[in-house]
């Protein structure tokens, strides 16, 4: 049986009009973040089963377990359009017949590289497991790719050139498809704009469709350029594209901001080379020293890479950002350097190495996102629910021990398990027996399959986690990702929490569909994380 249906995924680029804004709280920086949409043809559940992939690869690197191979994740997709869109779908797909190499490596590609960006980093002198950049759910058919960039182009010229210097590129395009949410901006091709920075040296964010995926305005080099970052709590390394980038499909690196000695005069070339690959996607190049200020505060002569040569997953100009930022422990950093926070606390610039999280929702219409260097933004929860948690990580990702799992009020006797929390991931993944028993609470739940769950789109049910003794609800719309059929939007919805084939009966991946219900912070010199309720 065959489903079409529209999936919004999203892609984000920041707002860089927003100025900082002086309160009497020394020592703390916040960036805004803003979020893109884009188009995609393909059904609900075969995009969803691309970002299951996408966690599944991310959780076994993060847990220094065995990656599921190529083959079997695109096995997984093929069994997945099977069920979808039956024969007449794999034969759309793909060439059952005669399948030269080449081809199925394109088919696999074009299906795949829309969630599966991240990756692990490569090296044959390092031996450390390292995060992946972050990166989101923008499942873009091929065909729909010239209009994405003409709708672009028309749809927020304009708007662009007031509030984004120049970044008019990174403007939405397609319809959100979200269940419980209003999806005016987002049908629109609009992007909510932030509302005023609350804090010291803040900036706002900016947020469009099924939110996934948050990107910060960075300046780096002499005269200063503004570079979108993708903001990522799980990987340690920082990059952006150089003059004299070339991307893995032929030409230049699409329609995005370099850097190099012809743009900034205090940028110095160690010529070491670095390596990264993210899932489908990979970048490798030089590692460099320029000026780099955030939100104000300098840092002269860091040391990050410039990208010389770029898959087509991130010189498209379909991808909003110029680059990534990744905010785990610089003990996963494959250039061996301090993360952008560490350089700014060991520096004297904020007071301690710590990251801050407030990410906003779409539906709310709050548009008070924010992510904080230095300090936690006050205002953005409630003090008396704040629990600060080891981090029992080993690598340097950013892992708590988790008390409880319950379901309106319902113990699903899963104690003992520890959490990795992760900006860069969108979903929950957690082990297949603990997914079973949580969504056997959820009344309505279905298991369809290969990690993907469905629960009523217009389910109340109340998940939440503890953490520290105190527990945290995530909000019925995040457990109903995304309706299995547009037109149906009080039907059955893919469920925000997905399985793990990974092999750890105790660890769970937790990405933003939790972290959009509490404030979340990490520490590098207590080597702590916190979270607090939301107010």
């Amino acid at each position: 049986m065959h489903f079409p249906t529209l999936l919004a995924g999203v892609l984000l680029a920041l707002s860089v009009n927003a100025l900082p804004t002086p309160e009497s709280n020394p020592g703390v920086v916040t960036l805004p973040l803003k979020r893109l949409e884009q188009r995609s043809t393909s059904h609900p559940l075969i995009a969803h089963q691309q970002n299951v992939n996408r966690s599944h690869r991310r959780y076994a690197r993060m847990t220094g377990r065995r990656e599921p191979s190529r083959e079997e994740l695109h096995d997984n997709l093929r069994r997945r359009v099977l069920s979808v869109e039956g024969e007449e779908g794999l034969q759309r797909r793909y060439n059952r017949f005669v399948m030269p190499k080449l081809q199925s490596a394109r088919d696999e590609q074009d299906l795949e590289r829309r969630y599966n960006r991240m990756g692990l980093p490569k090296s044959s002198k390092k031996t450390k497991t390292a995060g992946s950049g972050a990166v989101l759910a923008s499942a873009v058919a091929a065909e729909a790719k010239t209009a994405h960039q003409e709708n672009t182009k028309s749809a927020h010229q304009e708007d662009t050139k007031t509030k984004h210097s120049g970044h008019g590129k990174f403007a939405a395009a397609g319809a959100a498809v979200s269940s419980g949410t209003d999806n005016s901006a987002a049908s629109a091709n609009t992007v909510a704009i932030a509302n005023t920075p609350t804090a010291t040296n803040t900036l706002g964010l900016d947020i469009e469709a099924n939110d996934v995926g948050y990107l910060a305005t960075v300046q780096i080099g002499t005269p200063a350029q503004d570079f979108l970052i993708l903001m990522d709590s799980g990987s340690a390394d920082l990059w952006v594209g150089s003059e004299n980038c070339q991307s893995q499909g032929g030409g230049g690196c699409g329609n995005h901001k370099f850097l190099g000695p012809q743009s900034s005069s205090s940028f110095v070339d160690t010529n070491a080379p670095f390596s990264v690959t993210y899932g489908t996607g990979s970048v490798s190049g030089d590692i460099v020293t320029d000026d780099v200020v955030l939100a104000g505060l300098a840092l002269p002569a860091h040391t990050f890479g410039v990208a010389t040569t770029e898959s087509v997953d991130f010189s498209g100009d379909s991808t909003p950002f110029d680059g990534l930022m990744g905010l785990a422990q610089s003990t996963l950093s494959q250039q061996q350097t301090l993360t952008p926070i560490e350089a700014l606390a060991q520096g004297g610039l904020v007071a301690d190495a710590i990251t801050s999280y407030k990410i906003s929702r779409l539906a709310d219409n709050k548009n008070d996102g924010e992510i904080t260097f230095g300090g936690l933004d006050n205002t953005k929860f409630d003090s008396t629910t704040l629990v600060t948690v080891a981090n029992v990580n080993q690598q340097g990702f950013w892992e708590g021990a988790m008390d409880a799992v319950t379901v309106n009020g319902t113990d699903a006797g899963l104690q003992g398990r520890t959490a990795i929390l992760d900006t860069g991931t969108t979903l929950i993944v957690a082990p297949p027996n603990d997914a079973a028993a949580v969504h056997a609470l959820i009344p309505g739940a279905q298991d369809v399959g290969q990690g993907t769950f469905t629960v009523p789109c217009t389910t109340t049910a109340s998940v939440a986690l503890s953490f520290g003794g105190t527990s945290f609800s995530i909000d019925p719309r995040d457990i109903a990702f995304q309706p299995v059929d547009a037109t149906n939007p009080t039907g059955d919805c893919i469920s925000g929490i997905s399985s793990g084939q990974i092999g750890g009966a105790t660890e769970w991946l937790v990405g933003d569909v939790f972290l959009k219900n509490a404030y979340f912070s990490t520490d590098v010199g207590k080597n702590t994380v916190s979270l607090a309720k939301l107010v």
